[in-house]
């Protein structure tokens, strides 16, 4: 685990995976969640807007967005918003114009989630071309830096404000053919603490990030296409993690990874 105290991320864990959040834990928040449109990222998006606050939905399908959309508005839940963006192709004049966006229509934002991702290629290094290499480590990689240098300021105008990133086993222990995936995961590892410790001690902000496990997402079946998705466990399993780390209840918790599968 990336934390600087194992025992703490460990402990953090328990608690988050074991969480349950108040109905009012996000009343009056505002989130923006990436990848919003399917697996995690969809489901979080529902759960934070379950637990009252107005998420934006962002990623590059608009569809898939605006389905999320209709589910949260039908459940009489805050009305979210989208912002369709493409995180492969996206540019600093792109996150700038985001974040010109939120600033005018929410005035702050209160948290981010890290949540978009490709898998990329599953070969030998030697097979990879450098359009794929760079493709998935600006997709993974690239894209969640600008898009925090970007929200910063935004999520300094909060009380309290939380980004959330997504890291993978694989990040850190790597393994054989997982290439541009893995080294993007363990860039993100360092990306999290590097971020935590500039942030912390000088404004609202905590940063750490959520290591879901094995859940039933389609990057997920891409990886291990010979394994059976009924044993695997659904995105709502693992909610607890993502609703504490987001909430008051973890205003403690900074430069930390919570395994959201912890036992």
């Amino acid at each position: 685990m990336p934390s600087t105290n194992k025992s703490t991320s460990q402990s953090a864990s328990q608690s988050a995976a074991k969480y349950r959040a108040p109905q009012d834990l996000l009343t009056g928040k505002v989130i923006l969640v990436t990848g919003a449109g399917d697996g995690i990222g969809a489901v979080a998006a529902k759960t934070y807007a379950a637990y009252g606050a107005t998420v934006i939905l962002t990623g590059k399908t608009i569809p898939k967005l605006e389905k999320v959309f209709d589910e949260i508005v039908e459940a009489k839940n805050p009305e979210p918003a989208i912002y369709p963006i493409d995180y492969t192709g996206a540019s600093v004049d792109h996150y700038a114009t985001m974040a010109d966006t939120i600033e005018k229509n929410f005035g702050r934002l209160d948290g981010l989630l890290h949540n978009a991702a490709q898998l990329g290629l599953m070969t030998p290094l030697t097979s990879y071309t450098p359009e794929d290499w760079v493709k998935t480590l600006h997709t993974n990689l690239t894209a969640p830096f600008l898009l925090s240098q970007a929200l910063i300021p935004l999520l300094q105008k909060a009380e309290n404000a939380s980004i959330i990133f997504t890291t993978d086993k694989v990040g850190q222990n790597p393994n054989a053919y997982w290439g541009a995936y893995g080294v993007s995961k363990a860039g993100i590892d360092n990306l999290m603490v590097t971020l935590a410790e500039e942030l912390d001690n000088t404004t609202n902000i905590r940063v750490n990030s959520i290591d879901p496990g094995a859940i039933r997402t389609a990057l997920r079946r891409n990886a291990y296409p010979g394994e059976v998705p009924t044993e695997v466990p659904l995105a709502e399993a693992i909610m607890p993690s993502y609703l504490y780390l987001m909430g008051k209840d973890s205003l403690d918790i900074n430069k930390t990874t919570i395994a959201a599968q912890s036992k």
